[in-house]
């Protein structure tokens, strides 16, 4: 098979920065299309880990020598990269945790405990990832307060004068996706946001499928609470940020406890803990994370954000059409609308696990299955879509071998209750 070769964008120059790419599959050279579930990393992270490692490994905050010094030095300055990238107004608003999934977790057990009773409700909707879906429903259960759910409609687009109509006395707190990992749907976080602090109600918002494709300012958001993983982003996986307002992460109570989170300890006296972000960073930090976080960061900033996001647009504008041509093939709610790297599909007749080992087969590595949103998978009316999702190195040639490869898919042994199916869709 011919090399994929596109130069019209950042796919084809950007390639060889993606030391992985250059993996083959037989004849066959990879096409990473999975890239919502974790992107590839550029050499520059990579670098930025190993250089970690070699020269400047050592705790945090913890030695008074260089070594640590170094180290103490390299980790905050992760924090100011992350804090410049969001526009946040201070590297005190900048938590790292372990993912999204964790920053919702912390939320949740920290905030949502302390505020959350009995009769209270709690907003989210109908398009959530199970990372910002469960952890409110376990608080509810817990609690007995009310979840309530803003549904998806249409093309899987959630109404904001339907959410803003959910808001009331009773609500604590509303957490929402910025962009569906399922359809790439763009919430109009903004107007959400608003209409939800018109009322006192704080926000938090899941970036996990926002970050890599856009750029993301907090402040003009005026998010309460604002959460992303490194490794959607080029970054490593193990490490992710939460953004609060100075403010708010004051009113926090630890989420854990231990080294690095208090101003001393005795037997007796009640315990004085540290402000935030560190009396929410217990223990040994990922060092090396962050640092490859913030190196990915002023990654996709030197090739240019607004450039990232047209090389975006244009993909999925092109997958749409490519693949909205052939007769079998359902695009599952409207991408082009507002593109964010994310394009669903279903063929008909065929379970979208058959259609993704015959793109493997081809080199291409494709999501299928439900993607850890069945709710709202299930709101389109199919067992699961095969999901594009597009990073700076993809290009219109690879969407094209996708298109000639759909052409010739055949059902397989997969079915809707094969036993492997639950293993498949374990998580994200």
């Amino acid at each position: 098979m011919t090399e994929l070769v596109d130069a019209r964008r950042l796919g084809a120059a950007v390639h060889a920065d993606f030391p992985i790419l250059a993996r083959r599959f037989g004849p066959d050279p990879l096409v990473y299309l999975d890239n919502a579930a974790t992107s590839q990393k550029p050499r520059p992270v990579l670098d930025a880990i190993l250089g970690y490692y070699t020269e400047a490994n050592s705790n945090v905050g913890r030695g008074y020598y260089r070594l640590s010094m170094a180290a103490t030095e390299v980790y905050e300055g992760a924090r100011a990269t992350v804090q410049r990238a969001l526009n946040a107004a201070h590297p005190d608003e900048i938590v790292f945790t372990a993912g999204t999934t964790a920053s919702v977790n912390l939320v949740v057990d920290t905030f949502g405990r302390a505020t959350v009773r009995a009769g209270d409700q709690v907003v989210v909707t109908g398009m959530e990832h199970n990372s910002n879906l469960l952890p409110w429903r376990r608080l509810c259960e817990t609690t007995g307060a009310e979840l309530v759910v803003v549904p998806a409609e249409g093309a899987g687009r959630v109404d904001p004068a339907r959410f803003a109509e959910a808001l009331g006395p009773r609500v604590r707190i509303a957490a929402l996706a910025h962009v569906s990992n399922v359809v790439g749907t763009v919430n109009p976080v903004r107007r959400m946001i608003a209409d939800a602090h018109r009322l006192g109600i704080p926000v938090l918002v899941d970036g996990a499928q926002a970050v890599p494709h856009r750029r993301v300012d907090v402040r003009d958001l005026d998010a309460d609470l604002y959460c992303f993983s490194a490794h959607k982003v080029y970054g490593p996986m193990g490490i992710g940020v939460l953004y609060g307002k100075r403010e708010l992460l004051s009113r926090l109570e630890p989420y854990q406890v231990g080294g690095g989170t208090v101003k001393g300890v005795t037997f007796e006296e009640p315990v004085a803990y540290v402000p935030a972000p560190a009396r929410l960073e217990a223990g040994t930090p990922n060092v090396a994370g962050a640092v490859g976080l913030a190196a990915a960061l002023s990654y996709v900033d030197e090739l240019g954000w607004d450039e990232v996001r047209r090389h975006d647009e244009t993909l999925v504008r092109a997958a749409a059409e490519m693949l909205g041509s052939l007769s079998r093939v359902r695009i599952i709610g409207d991408p082009a609308a507002e593109p964010s790297g994310i394009v669903s599909f279903a063929v008909d007749g065929i379970h979208p696990y058959d259609v993704g080992g015959h793109l493997d087969r081809h080199g291409v590595a494709v999501r299928s299955g439900v993607h850890c949103a069945n709710v709202f998978v299930d709101s389109f009316g199919v067992v699961g879509t095969v999901r594009l999702s597009f990073a700076v190195y993809n290009t219109e040639a690879e969407i094209d071998l996708v298109r000639r490869a759909l052409a010739t898919v055949e059902p397989g042994f997969w079915t809707t209750e094969h036993p492997e199916e639950r293993f498949l869709e374990a998580g994200e």
